[in-house]
């Protein structure tokens, strides 16, 4: 056997503690793997394994030798594995979690998407409840907020910042708040979390001395698409994302207010299984959103 061959002896009769077992694995005698593992022993200067009659287990060298080699074989697969699929059309299922308001986020791109690849099938979870992406078999998730799950590999997809915002005729009624106190005089639409039950926060810069306001909760909803109707109904002054307002605003529906106090900004990210394998389904999509960010 090559050298590249006597590692993977090593390792396979490393991890079945047994060289039947690991010539089994790669279709080759139990003593050929034995000679192997000889002679790599031979080349390094040092006893990799324990022999016995019944077992074979590493010595404190070998388990050293071992952790290094396998993850240099592994990322060897990789390599093969993902030069294969480069000669395949990307295919299959993705299940992929995205906040409720997310299809605002997703929908418009996936469109241009599927037309590039139409093997490609979407099973879209919309929840804003905190899934567990490896437990639960999922591909990817959309979310923002700190990355603290180091299972997880991420890339950024967009930014976004929260803006306050109210229809024309309810500002022509009601009059424009000049500062955040003035919102305590104000029909504030307050968004509740379903999952929780707490009412947003609308995080706004406070002037010099001056208190935190008192929001009235003249509608309370539990949807930001019923807090995003009912602004434009001009039922009072919502706060939202700007994604979720983007039309609205730009067709004149809704005006904004107070914008030098809104400070909130965040990102939405990518987040997939740091696993070894990213499957071409995953890596068409993942760049495919980030050149979309990118362009815009």
């Amino acid at each position: 056997m090559d050298s590249l061959s006597g590692l993977y002896a090593f390792v396979r009769a490393a991890e079945s503690h047994s060289f039947v077992a690991a010539g089994r694995l790669l279709g080759v005698s139990p003593s050929a793997i034995g000679k192997s593992v000889m002679r790599l022993e031979a080349r390094l200067g040092i006893r990799l394994f324990h022999r016995s009659t019944r077992q074979i287990r590493l010595t404190d060298e070998g388990t050293l030798f071992f952790e290094r080699c396998r993850r240099i074989l592994e990322e060897i697969d990789d390599a093969e594995l993902e030069l294969s699929r480069l000669q395949e059309a990307p295919r299959g299922r993705l299940r992929i979690s995205v906040p409720a308001i997310g299809y605002r986020l997703v929908l418009p791109d996936l469109a241009a998407f599927s037309a590039a690849y139409p093997e490609i099938e979407f099973d879209l979870d919309f929840s804003d409840r905190i899934v567990d992406v490896v437990e639960e078999g999922f591909d990817m998730v959309i979310r923002s907020g700190e990355l603290t799950d180091s299972r997880l590999m991420a890339r950024r997809l967009r930014p976004f910042r929260f803006v306050l915002c109210a229809a024309p005729d309810y500002f022509a009624r009601r009059g424009m708040p000049r500062r955040p106190q003035d919102l305590e005089q104000h029909a504030c639409l307050r968004y509740r979390f379903p999952s929780s039950g707490k009412l947003q926060d609308w995080v706004l810069t406070k002037e010099a001395g001056g208190a935190e306001p008192r929001l009235p909760a003249a509608f309370t909803l539990n949807s930001i698409e019923g807090v995003l109707a009912a602004a434009t109904s001009g039922l009072g002054i919502a706060y939202v994302p700007d994604f979720v307002a983007r039309d609205a605003l730009r067709e004149q529906r809704l005006q904004t207010a107070l914008d030098q106090y809104n400070v909130v900004e965040g990102t939405f990210w990518m987040l997939w299984p740091s696993n070894r394998h990213m499957l071409p389904k995953l890596r068409v999509l993942v760049d495919f959103l980030s050149r979309r960010e990118n362009a815009a």
